[in-house]
C-alpha cells in the first residue's frame, strides 16, 4: 500500500502549493533548497490521507504551520487524530502557530535546527 503521495491526492497538493499561506512562503523560504541544515524538505507532501505543509522523509519529520482553523474544536480533535496516525508511522511533528513565524521567524528556524540535531542524534549509532 502507498502511504507517500497518493495519486488520488496529486492534484489537492498542487492547488495547496499554488496557493500558499504568506506563513509557508516565508517559511519555505528557509527550507528550500536543502538551505538548513542540507536537509531536503517537501511542501505540501501527502502521508496516508493527510497533507502536511513540509516533510523532510530523511529525518521523518514533519513541520506545520498553525492558523486559526486549528484552535478551533474540529480542528484541535482533527490535528489530534493525525498526529497520532503519524506517529504510529514514526514521523515526528513540530507545530507552529502564524504569530511565531510572523513575529520569530529566527526562533522558529532555531527550534527546527535543534529538532534536527536531536533526531540526527538518536539515529546515529
Amino acid at each position: 500500500m502507498q502511504v507517500h503521495n497518493k495519486i488520488e491526492l496529486k492534484e489537492r497538493r498542487k492547488e495547496l502549493r499554488k496557493n500558499q499561506t504568506p506563513e509557508e512562503k516565508k517559511l519555505w523560504e528557509y527550507l528550500r533548497n536543502r538551505k538548513l541544515l542540507g536537509i531536503k524538505f517537501f511542501r505540501q507532501y501527502s502521508i496516508n490521507y493527510y497533507i502536511v505543509d513540509f516533510y523532510a522523509p530523511k529525518l521523518r519529520l514533519v513541520i506545520e504551520i498553525d492558523g486559526l482553523q486549528h484552535f478551533t474544536d474540529y480542528g484541535k480533535e482533527y490535528d489530534n487524530e493525525r498526529t497520532e496516525i503519524l506517529n504510529s508511522l514514526k514521523i515526528n511533528i513540530i507545530r507552529f502557530r502564524n504569530e511565531s513565524i510572523n513575529n520569530e521567524i529566527e526562533r522558529v528556524v532555531e527550534d527546527i535546527e535543534r529538532e534536527i540535531s536531536k533526531i540526527r542524534n538518536k539515529n546515529s549509532p
